[in-house]
């Protein structure tokens, strides 16, 4: 069976089948990408570097990401999608299988690059193949659906990579991803039904969505409000033990929270976005401002500090599913490279929200810095959005 792409009418035959393949598709590519955050240790006495020069592995994997997001959605606009849709998570599985056997520094530098290629790519053509199994109308839950793997990945599938990594070899952790995608490429060829490229797709068609300033603003609401929540997140270990007085070993469950809080999150996240996509992105963001500030407030209080990650986990993954179909609506035309663009976005929030928490630190504010300088990306994130409501209604009245 073939499905046009982007939408369709009625569901699509075995579309749960489909959607559980997508998801775990999400779950390798989540794991993955924030394993490697647990392993450096590992990964530093291998190759007798630094731990700093072996973070080097996270920066090109998101390299990778925010290079491949628009370059492979763009050249292969043309491509059926569940073909497509296969070809990555091969890739995904050459990647990690590289970066299991790398024999120096430099090779795996190299391996995590070409793993972070596909993701970006993978999630947003995951998404755009997603809305068009289902009825136009559910294709925010749909999207969520698709991220559920990905939130599941923080929950579950770091932890058990991270612990497997440290018993019996880091490497065994990029295996078992590289396993996973394979199973995911066999998933994908059994359920997926056939899904065709937009009939005028082309290189030329998907660039076009960069020239509308309703794309550029919501990937700006991403680079910047989604780094008001990884300017808390990348310091999480230290706050854990250093302001909220934890032992050391509680770090991993505060972890499990925040991925508990994605999954729920994602789980129920597709309602919000059925009723208002541009609701669901301006609701998020400002919950995630008042969230930010009671972090700053009370991350001392261990019971309000575990209850508010568990909250920033919730509220990120409903902006970052909205932001999704918030892309896919402002680009009807080429919605593959829009939607995969978004992940470059999160990334780009990634290195941005880390940073300046960092250059909080370095200055002597103190750890519960970053959540005011989440705070201050957050309400900047928010003032984007607002712009981009006056944007769309001064549009709607002059059509």
């Amino acid at each position: 069976m073939t499905v046009t792409a982007p939408a369709q009418t009625t569901p699509a035959r075995g579309s749960g089948a489909a959607m559980t393949a997508l998801a775990l598709g999400g779950f390798g590519i989540g794991t993955t990408e924030f394993a490697t955050m647990g392993l450096l240790p590992q990964v530093a006495e291998t190759f007798a570097i630094s731990i700093p020069a072996a973070g080097h592995a996270i920066t090109l994997y998101a390299l990778g990401v925010v290079v491949g997001a628009p370059l492979i959605a763009g050249l292969a606009a043309r491509l059926p999608r569940k073909g497509l849709l296969i070809a990555l998570t091969v890739a995904l599985a050459v990647g990690n299988g590289l970066s299991a056997v790398a024999w120096d520094t430099g090779s795996l530098l190299a391996a995590r690059f070409l793993a972070g290629l596909p993701h970006g790519a993978y999630f947003g053509i995951s998404a755009v193949v997603a809305a068009a199994l289902v009825p136009a109308h559910r294709r925010g839950t749909a999207v969520a659906r698709v991220m559920v793997g990905l939130t599941v990945a923080n929950l579950v599938g770091v932890p058990a990579a991270t612990a497997a990594g440290q018993q019996i070899g880091w490497r065994s952790a990029y295996l078992a991803v590289a396993a996973i995608e394979v199973v995911t490429a066999l998933a994908l060829a059994r359920s997926l039904p056939g899904v065709a490229a937009p009939r005028d797709a082309s290189v030329a068609a998907e660039l076009r969505a960069f020239r509308r300033l309703p794309v550029w603003l919501a990937l700006a609401t991403g680079m910047v409000g989604f780094g008001g929540m990884f300017a808390v997140y990348s310091y999480i270990s230290p706050i854990t033990t250093e302001v909220t007085g934890l032992a050391e070993s509680a770090v991993p469950w505060v972890l499990a929270v925040f991925g508990l809080g994605m999954t729920i999150g994602a789980t129920f996240c597709g309602r919000f976005i059925d009723r208002s996509v541009a609701g669901s992105v301006l609701g998020s963001m400002a919950v995630m401002v008042l969230v930010l500030v009671l972090f700053g407030l009370l991350a001392s209080w261990p019971v309000a500090a575990i209850a508010l990650v568990f909250l920033i986990g919730f509220v990120s993954q409903v902006l970052a599913s909205a932001l999704q179909v918030r892309l896919m609506d402002a680009s009807p035309d080429a919605p593959s490279l829009a939607a995969s663009s978004n992940h470059s976005a999160l990334n780009v929030a990634n290195g941005a929200g880390a940073w300046l928490g960092g250059l909080a630190i370095a200055a002597g504010w103190g750890l519960v810095s970053t959540a005011w300088v989440g705070v201050a990306l957050s309400v900047a994130g928010l003032a984007v959005v607002g712009v981009s409501a006056l944007v769309e209604r001064r549009a709607q009245a002059s059509a």
